[in-house]
C-alpha cells in the first residue's frame, strides 16, 4: 500500500515521539501488542530494519527542532489519520534532549550557550503542544488522550541532567496542567508520566550511587514506564486529567 493511499483501518491509533529507542522503543512494543496503529515521528526516514511491525505509512519524518517543520508535517500526519476515520487515540510527547559538555558533563545554567537552552526547549517544550493544538481535532472526535514524558529533573537538581533538560521539563509538568483545563471541555485529556533512573543503553556514569538513594533500590524498566503511558490512555484512567505520576521507584519522596 503506497503512502496515502485510501483505506480504512478500524484500529485505535497513537502518535508518538521519539520511538527509536529507550521508553519511546518500550511504547512502541506496548501499544502494538495492544492492537494500536502506532505512527512514529523522529528526524530519521523509516528504516526498513525497524524492529516492530510497520511501515513507511506509519512513520512521518518530522524535525521537533524547527518548529516550521512541525507545521509542516502536521498536515501529513492528518492525512495518515484519514485511514482511521481522521481519530487519534493518544498522542505520546516522549522525545527529548539532554545535551551534554564536550567531557559529557551536564551543562549548569552558567555554562549551558543560549542556542542550546533554545534548542532544548523547542524539542521538548514547544513541540508538544504544537503537536497537541495542530492534531486537537482529530484528539476530539476519538475523545483522546495526550501523554507528556517529563522528568523527575524537573522538580530537583539532578546531578546528570543539565539545567536547559531540568527546566523544560519542569515548564512541561506546567503546560499538561494549563492544557489539561483548555483540552478537557473538548473531551481531551491531558497526562504527565515523571520516570526517575530508567535503565537504558545509555546510562550516566555514577547511576549505580543514585540507586542507593531509591527505595525500591533498583532502576525502573523501560517496560515499567510504557506500562504507565498505557494506562493513561486507556479506559482504565477515564476520569484521569492533569495529573502527573512519578515512575520512580519512590526516588521523589
Amino acid at each position: 500500500m503506497s503512502v496515502g493511499e485510501s483505506t480504512t483501518d478500524t484500529r485505535p491509533t497513537i502518535v508518538l515521539t521519539g520511538a527509536s529507542r529507550g521508553i519511546g522503543h518500550a511504547t512502541v512494543k506496548r501499544f502494538s501488542k495492544a492492537g494500536y496503529r502506532v505512527i512514529t515521528c523522529s528526524r530519521q526516514p523509516f528504516s526498513v530494519k525497524c524492529p516492530w511491525p510497520s511501515g513507511p505509512e506509519d512513520h512521518i519524518v518530522i524535525d521537533l527542532a524547527n518548529a516550521q517543520n512541525i507545521e509542516s508535517a502536521i498536515p501529513q500526519i492528518k492525512e495518515r489519520l484519514q485511514a482511521n476515520g481522521s481519530m487519534l487515540h493518544a498522542l505520546v510527547n516522549n522525545a527529548g534532549i539532554s545535551p551534554k559538555d564536550e567531557q559529557g558533563q551536564r551543562l549548569d545554567s552558567i555554562s549551558t550557550p543560549m542556542d542550546t537552552w533554545q534548542s532544548v526547549f523547542q524539542v521538548n517544550f514547544f513541540a508538544p503542544i504544537q503537536l497537541a493544538r495542530g492534531l486537537l481535532d482529530e484528539l476530539k472526535t476519538a475523545r483522546g488522550s495526550v501523554v507528556n514524558v517529563t522528568s523527575i529533573a524537573g522538580s530537583r537538581v539532578h546531578p546528570f541532567a543539565g539545567t536547559a533538560y531540568a527546566t523544560s521539563k519542569a515548564a512541561l509538568a506546567s503546560l499538561t496542567r494549563e492544557m489539561a483545563a483548555d483540552f478537557g471541555p473538548h473531551g481531551v485529556r491531558v497526562n504527565a508520566i515523571a520516570p526517575g533512573e530508567i535503565d537504558t543503553s545509555i546510562l550516566s556514569p555514577g547511576t549505580e550511587k543514585l540507586i542507593e538513594t531509591i527505595p525500591l533500590r533498583r532502576l525502573g524498566s523501560t517496560a515499567e514506564v510504557a506500562e504507565a503511558i498505557y494506562y493513561l490512555c486507556s479506559e482504565n484512567s477515564t476520569y484521569l486529567n492533569g495529573a502527573e505520576i512519578h515512575v520512580n521507584g519512590g526516588q521523589h519522596v
